[in-house]
């Protein structure tokens, strides 16, 4: 299974550095960083020493303006997050939410752990994007982990859950098989959906309360495949022609 290991707004190249030696310790490679302090951070001395022989992960690794470029290719999303919010994922030990997570009837088609800043950790908005909070057990009296060290600890669990570095990760998907939709997927049906529920009037966009990331999360539960966001986009596309008094396409129009 694919895994992306994604930083937010990282303020320490340094941490970057140690980030990559983490992943690669555990045999992943796939790291984006989401607007960091310094935009040449992957080629900053501080990062590449400390790497300490993982300079590879930083060379393939990307630097993105939003989360929705990192999030690309990903169906499944896990924050990283010791506060709870309110209106956002469940949240859950590593261990136990990926053996659920390997359960699952349907194969994700990729995984990516979300990290924040180092200053202010993660914004409320990123965590309504997850499918799940990821709580990393501590003592009750001081669970702050440097992110190197939460990467290491999340790399860890993960990989063993996938049976360790012996088992081959990833299934090719048979040619019937759904694909669930990607989380860039889900954030445009919501877009979509959104601008839909104000042309109808459902949605008040001056107080929109916490409509918006109550649908995320339940959309996020359903798992909706590919084909899925074709129709709740249909959906939308009706619901707008429809306020604006137009019929919509008859492609538009759901089977009889």
């Amino acid at each position: 299974m694919h895994t992306r290991f994604v930083l937010i707004h990282t303020s320490h190249a340094g941490n970057v550095g140690a980030v990559a030696r983490a992943m690669k310790v555990m045999g992943f490679d796939d790291l984006v960083l989401v607007a960091p302090r310094w935009a040449d951070v992957l080629s900053r001395p501080e990062a590449l020493d400390r790497a300490s022989g993982a300079t590879d992960v930083l060379a393939r690794a990307r630097v993105v303006a939003s989360l929705s470029d990192a999030l690309d290719g990903m169906s499944h999303v896990c924050a990283t997050a010791m506060t709870p919010r309110d209106f956002g994922p469940p949240t859950l030990a590593p261990r136990a939410h990926f053996a659920q997570l390997l359960a699952a009837p349907v194969a994700q088609e990729g995984v990516a752990f979300l990290f924040g800043s180092e200053r202010f950790g993660m914004r409320n908005e990123d965590v309504y994007r997850s499918h799940a909070c990821l709580s990393i057990p501590t003592a009750p009296d001081y669970g702050s982990l440097n992110i190197a060290a939460a990467v290491q600890l999340i790399a860890y669990d993960w990989r063993e859950a996938l049976g360790g570095h012996a088992v081959a990760t990833g299934a090719a998907h048979g040619p019937d098989e759904a694909r669930l939709a990607d989380a860039a997927q889900v954030a445009a049906m919501l877009d979509h959906l959104e601008g839909a529920l104000v042309g109808i009037g459902f949605l008040n966009p001056a107080a929109p309360k916490k409509l918006m990331p109550r649908l995320n999360q339940l959309f996020n539960r359903a798992q909706v495949t590919q084909e899925e966001i074709h129709i709740l986009r249909g959906i939308a596309r009706a619901m707008a022609a429809s306020a604006k008094g137009t019929e919509p396409p008859a492609s538009l129009k759901a089977d009889s």
